[in-house]
């Protein structure tokens, strides 16, 4: 990446419009060009978006956060971005950090650079951690290499090898079926470590209703990914 003007924010949203405004805000100081994907929001969290001067997709109902990124992935790619950052709406995603992905993708080869929050979890409830973990642990399996933090949705994406992927998950194991994807056609994967910020949000994962759609994901990729694909893990 030559410049911030490569690259643009897609976050999705629902229901997010007690800090939407300050998000877009703080991520506009560093990347001028933001795309919110309003989820079926009922409490104007896109028009909230569009006053902070964001790009709004808005849909009516909601239709599952790996529609809301697979729709800004499209739009960030039809407005000619080489690169797109993804960040979630819910405030857990320092702005702040958005300069070591920029820096990352300036002086390394990678494709895809993920956060890391599980080096240092900090405030990270205890649950949450924990199936983080056994859910990359498994995807390192499957792998061959290790996947330190599978399920960061704080990522910086090359636009170009995005574009020749297949991707069919609607909901939130898109973090799962994007990085596999990315390792089975050959792409590097760089993590590098971003802090973890928990504030007593309520998740909008369904602990019951996700972890089903999860594990029949896995049940379907575990059987076709290549083995052995090399990562670095950001600290050179």
């Amino acid at each position: 990446m030559r410049r911030p003007s490569d690259c643009v924010v897609v976050i999705p949203c629902l229901n997010e419009g007690a800090g939407i405004i300050s998000l877009v805000r703080a991520v506009q100081r560093v990347i001028a060009d933001v795309i919110v994907v309003d989820d079926g929001s009922r409490d104007g969290t896109g028009e909230l978006a569009a006053q902070a001067g964001a790009e709004v997709i808005r849909w009516e109902q909601t239709q599952g956060k790996g529609a809301a990124l697979k729709k800004g992935w499209q739009r960030a790619s039809e407005r000619g971005f080489a690169w797109v950052l993804t960040m979630d709406g819910d405030g857990q995603h320092a702005p702040e950090d958005i300069p070591a992905f920029l820096s990352a993708a300036a002086v390394g080869k990678a494709e895809l650079v993920v956060g890391n929050r599980l080096a240092n979890p900090g405030q990270m409830p205890w649950l949450r951690l924990r199936v983080n973990q056994w859910m990359s642990r498994r995807l390192s399996r499957a792998a061959g290499i290790p996947l330190p933090d599978s399920q960061c949705g704080f990522r910086l994406m090359k636009l170009s090898a995005w574009s020749t992927l297949t991707l069919k998950a609607d909901h939130f194991e898109i973090e799962s079926e994007t990085l596999l994807a990315f390792i089975a056609h050959g792409y590097a994967v760089q993590f590098i470590p971003v802090r973890t910020i928990y504030a007593g949000e309520r998740s909008k994962i369904d602990p019951v209703r996700d972890t089903w759609r999860w594990f029949r994901w896995w049940r379907r990729a575990r059987e076709n990914v290549p083995k052995g694909m090399s990562t670095t893990d950001g600290h050179g």
